[in-house]
């Protein structure tokens, strides 16, 4: 950030979330500056998406702040959220395209629905998006199903920052794909993100993307962030919860203590 004393985009604080009494969330506090590029790693079931959700309005936490651009979204009304989110673009794990809806109108999605543009206009942008992104000219007027898992994932980005949006959240973004196919993906996401300007918050289980993509990890472990640096530095995190996950090792105490709890149920 230029600026000494700016705030955050994206300032999230002390975030709580219950569900029937199981608490998932206990204390997520991240802040992501203008700009920065943030990957939330963890374990499944640790809360990854659960965090996405709050931030997107899509659940209401149990507690605690999120902030973008200094405004409190917790307790926001239907109306102001809905301002608030034509700040963000997502790209979800599956892809969620629209399996009856041809490629440009896909990627056009938001623009259409909001009446931005006309249909003519809407299918010369949704060309050039997809000749960014690397898909044949012929591709936009085929469907979902006629595309494979990778030009999926680029209709995906290309709905995601199709009206261009300041913020950009990522799930799983690689998820299916071959390193290669990967590797291309996190390449056209960087990309977009430096044209745009914007600030990128990913969860991700594929630690190859996450250094590719990342410049500050955070990782989620029994509903709190227990790390949160450079991306350069999480290989020297001096904690083993981190260190398992960030090498890949079998054995550590993510998965002896997923053993013991095993062998509890069990018996």
């Amino acid at each position: 950030m230029n600026a000494k004393n700016a705030s955050p985009k994206i300032s999230i604080e002390k975030l709580v979330k219950e569900f029937d009494g199981k608490t998932v969330l206990k204390d997520i506090s991240l802040s992501v500056d203008a700009g920065q590029s943030l990957c939330i790693i963890g374990t499944s079931g640790c809360g990854k998406s659960v965090t996405l959700k709050c931030l997107l309005g899509l659940i209401t936490p149990s507690g605690g702040s999120i902030k973008v651009d200094g405004l409190e979204m917790v307790g926001q009304t239907r109306s102001q959220r809905e301002a608030t989110l034509k700040k963000f673009g997502m790209t979800f794990q599956f892809g969620a395209l629209f399996d009856s809806l041809p490629i440009w109108q896909n990627i056009m999605f938001r623009p259409l629905q909001q009446g931005d543009v006309t249909r003519q206009a809407a299918r010369e942008e949704a060309l050039h998006i997809a000749t960014q992104l690397g898909l044949r000219a012929d591709v936009i007027d085929q469907f979902p199903a006629e595309l494979s898992g990778g030009m999926q994932k680029r209709v995906a980005l290309g709905r995601a920052i199709a009206d261009k949006p300041e913020i950009l959240l990522f799930d799983e973004p690689t998820s299916g794909l071959d390193p290669i196919t990967g590797g291309v993906i996190d390449n056209l996401i960087l990309d977009a993100v430096k044209r745009l300007g914007a600030t990128a918050l990913t969860i991700s289980h594929d630690m190859a993307s996450v250094r590719r993509i990342a410049d500050v990890v955070a990782m989620i472990h029994e509903g709190r962030i227990i790390w949160c640096g450079p991306a350069s530095k999480m290989h020297e995190s001096g904690i083993p919860e981190v260190d398992q996950f960030v090498h890949g090792h079998p054995e550590g105490p993510l998965t002896n203590k997923k053993t013991v709890t095993q062998q509890k149920a069990q018996a």
